[in-house]
């Protein structure tokens, strides 16, 4: 028996679609990233997600998660419990924005927000051990990005949260954009299990999302 038949259908699907996506995306040309690549990315959220530690200890090895605090007082509590439960599973943490958190809490690397990008070339001299990702919503900051390990385009589908304004990219522009990019591109935004098989040949080096891998993996 392997992993994958211990988990949920949707926890499979997702989980094999995110290997596959990981294997066939040539990295070359992209900065050197001091660690691999995780397939699948958790982002947290504090109304959607409000014990991302229970989610975060499912997760298959390999796998990451990005804390987004978002200034709330419990901030250190809930990303050292985070800490614990991503290494428990083998999992990378990384925490949004935030590097002091990051520091405090012993996390495996940073996310920067799309307004944030330029912070990267600072962080990579400060934190060369670090995984250093960013978020991009438009081509200007796809091709801007520098001094990162990867970016995260959203969104690709209709999706809620944050991004419930925003436009959906649709997989043609998403592979577009990721072809312009000068690193890896995360695929992020209203990915479920029913639609994820969209994305096998769109040139995203893995799968990010919230509400999706909260519920596919949550149950052991």
């Amino acid at each position: 028996m392997t992993l994958s038949d211990f988990m949920a259908e949707d926890a499979r699907a997702l989980w094999a679609t995110a290997l596959a996506l990981s294997q066939s995306v040539a990295l070359a040309g992209a900065a050197v990233s001091p660690r691999p690549l995780p397939p699948l990315l958790f982002f947290t959220d504090p109304a959607r997600t409000p014990r991302p530690w229970e989610t975060a200890a499912r997760l298959p090895a390999g796998a990451g998660v990005i804390y987004r605090a978002f200034g709330a007082p419990d901030a250190v509590e809930t990303g050292l419990r985070l800490r614990e439960a991503t290494q428990a599973a083998g999992a990378l943490l990384l925490v949004g924005l935030d590097a002091e958190l990051a520091e405090r809490i012993g996390a495996d690397g940073v996310h920067l927000p799309e307004r944030a990008l330029s912070a990267a070339y600072a962080l990579s001299g400060r934190r060369p051990d670090w995984l250093l990702t960013g978020a991009a919503h438009s081509q200007a900051a796809v091709r801007g990005a520098r001094d990162l390990h990867a970016l995260v385009l959203s969104p690709v589908f209709p999706a809620g949260g944050a991004s419930a304004a925003k436009t959906a990219l649709g997989v043609e522009r998403f592979s577009a954009l990721a072809a312009q990019a000068p690193c890896p591109v995360y695929a992020l935004g209203g990915i479920t299990a029913g639609n994820v098989a969209a994305l096998n040949e769109s040139g995203a080096c893995g799968l990010a999302g919230v509400d999706a891998i909260q519920t596919a993996f949550s149950r052991p």
